[in-house]
């Protein structure tokens, strides 16, 4: 199944299941629907099994959502104590759409209990509460952490059979382009690794002596990966310099957002530290897994200069991680987008692309690890193996045995969906828009762009953290007042102001009250004509430190 076909169904309301090998888009269709529904002034909510993942989505965990927290089974008082918490009940009862990410790693009896909750704040017997549910992710990936020998997952659960999802199996592949490696993968997944596999794999054996310079290693332990790091740290010559995570919101949350975020509370780095960006430029700078080398720190910030492998040179920002829910941020964590890129846990590469690593499977011991790890790489020729045992080419049987279900019921609603008139097709999804209480957009009539902002203004589908800048902008006079208000940082409201632009939802008369200093204004954009925009410290040191680097960047919004 394409991408355009499961985003298609998806817009029907139907419950589904979004499936396909990694690199075959399934963040970016999920992504596309997240947008659609905002585009149409409805709200998901969206979850995901850990932390980590949650980060990815600027959601939270499944359990912290639906008020289950750690535990796996519930007893009916379990239950009725959960469903009579106020927060949780209401965060319940106005949700529309749930998603659910990373479903690999949730437990059936997870699954089970967020079902039961669901089904008893809403009372409504319909699974999830009569909830359109939306799971997303691959079971040949890390399964869910069991206490006993046997793990269940969430597909073998009595809940997801009562969902019954439409299958939507994407078969594309954006990721890998190379026929040999993508034979490798493909044998993992079905459980068919012969003597050729084997040796394509042991081809690409180093020693630990040699590794390729600049490539990140991957371990499946953490004290491996703490080790390496602080070790080559260490080793580079110079002064480290310490960046320290920020945060704001309820702590719960803000706990949650710390252990799944990519970058360290307490990031170190030196001239010359091989880093990783861990989140997505607004701008498309860099990307979530982009290498680099830190080469100086920024004039006036002292924020890290990454010169990346494109040879590119980005002053690293900070950047939010956070929790939104109904259309409100709950918590935000602020930190510069970077991590130390010598070695990171197989765990943690999750839903990262990497053109290179090194990776070490010797001690490999869960079913899936290997698969994930092998999968983050683009080619074989990127792949530079430390070892290789022989539980890292094994994915777990009773998802080998799932998949061909999975497959064929893919390719039944592809022909089911495929088959109907576009005006029958169209008609489910106006009326599934109905049903939530949005308002219908149809397609093609307006850019992507200008659909989010036409119905930002009539029914708040921006993300909302974007529209609550936005509208606070509108109302305060001066920046630090409009931070106030926000309960963030100046540099985090300008960071809001930059995406509105990129999105095309930003008007000079937004915002041009908070800097009112023609002067001030014609001064900043001159310095930025004659030293370029790309990075802020050449023209903040040409100005002399006159503007600070918040200043310098509001008022490069306000350039013709």
């Amino acid at each position: 199944m394409t991408q355009a076909e499961a985003l298609s169904i998806l817009k029907t309301g139907a419950n589904v299941f979004l499936t396909g090998e990694p690199g075959s888009g399934k963040t970016h269709t999920v992504n596309a629907f997240i947008e659609w529904l905002r585009s149409c002034g409805i709200e998901p909510s969206v979850t995901a099994a850990t932390g980590i993942a949650a980060t990815h989505v600027s959601g939270m965990t499944l359990h912290s959502w639906s008020g289950i927290g750690i535990q796996d089974a519930l007893s009916r008082a379990d239950v009725d104590r959960i469903a009579s918490r106020e927060h949780v009940a209401r965060r319940i009862t106005k949700a529309k759409v749930l998603i659910i990410d990373e479903i690999s790693m949730l437990s059936a009896a997870t699954f089970a209990a967020a079902d039961a909750v669901c089904r008893e704040v809403r009372r409504d017997e319909r699974p999830f509460g009569g909830l359109v549910v939306v799971v997303v992710g691959d079971f040949f990936q890390l399964p869910p952490v069991s206490r006993g020998t046997k793990v269940a997952f969430a597909f073998e659960s009595q809940a997801w059979r009562e969902l019954n999802p439409i299958i939507c199996y994407l078969a594309e592949q954006h990721r890998q382009d190379d026929p040999d490696f993508l034979s490798v993968l493909s044998a993992i997944r079905s459980g068919e690794v012969d003597e050729l596999h084997y040796e394509s794999l042991i081809a690409r054996q180093i020693t630990a002596e040699k590794p390729p310079e600049g490539a990140p290693k991957l371990y499946s332990h953490n004290a491996d990966v703490d080790r390496l790091n602080a070790a080559a740290l260490s080793a580079l010559p110079g002064r480290a310099r310490s960046f320290l995570m920020t945060a704001n919101g309820k702590d719960t949350l803000v706990d949650a957002l710390k252990r799944g975020c990519l970058s360290p509370e307490v990031l170190e780095v030196k001239e010359g530290a091989r880093v990783m960006f861990t989140k997505n430029s607004p701008q498309g700078k860099f990307v979530n897994g982009t290498l680099g080398t830190v080469v100086s720190f920024a004039q006036g910030s002292g924020l890290p200069v990454v010169e990346t492998e494109a040879g590119r040179t980005i002053e690293a920002d900070p950047m939010d991680w956070q929790v939104e829910e109904n259309g409100k941020v709950r918590a935000t964590v602020t930190q510069v987008p970077l991590r130390l890129a010598y070695a990171m846990t197989v765990h943690k590469s999750q839903g990262i692309s990497m053109d290179a690593a090194v990776i070490d499977l010797s001690r490999a011991f869960e079913y899936g690890q290997g698969y994930v790890a092998l999968s983050r790489v683009r080619r074989l020729r990127g792949l530079h193996l430390l070892g290789l045992n022989e539980r890292a080419l094994q994915v777990h049987p009773a998802i080998r045995a799932q998949d061909y279900a999975f497959r064929s019921a893919s390719e039944a609603a592809a022909e089911t969906f495929g088959s109907l008139p576009p005006q029958e097709l169209e008609g489910l999804q106006k009326r599934c828009v109905k049903a939530m209480g949005g308002a219908w957009l149809p397609e093609g009539s307006r850019s992507t762009a200008s659909r989010v902002i036409g119905t930002a203004r009539a029914a708040g589908g921006l993300p909302g953290r974007l529209a609550q800048t936005l509208q606070t902008v509108r109302d305060t006079k001066t920046l630090k007042e409009a931070a106030r208000a926000r309960g963030l940082a100046v540099s985090t409201i300008v960071r809001h102001l930059e995406e509105l632009q990129e999105l095309g939802h930003l008007a000079k008369s937004d915002f041009a009250h908070l800097l009112s200093d023609r002067q001030a204004v014609e001064e900043i954009h001159e310095a930025l004509r004659q030293e370029g925009s790309e990075t802020l410290s050449p023209a903040f040191h040409s100005l002399r430190g006159k503007y600070s680097f918040e200043t310098i960047r509001l008022a490069r919004l306000l350039r013709p």
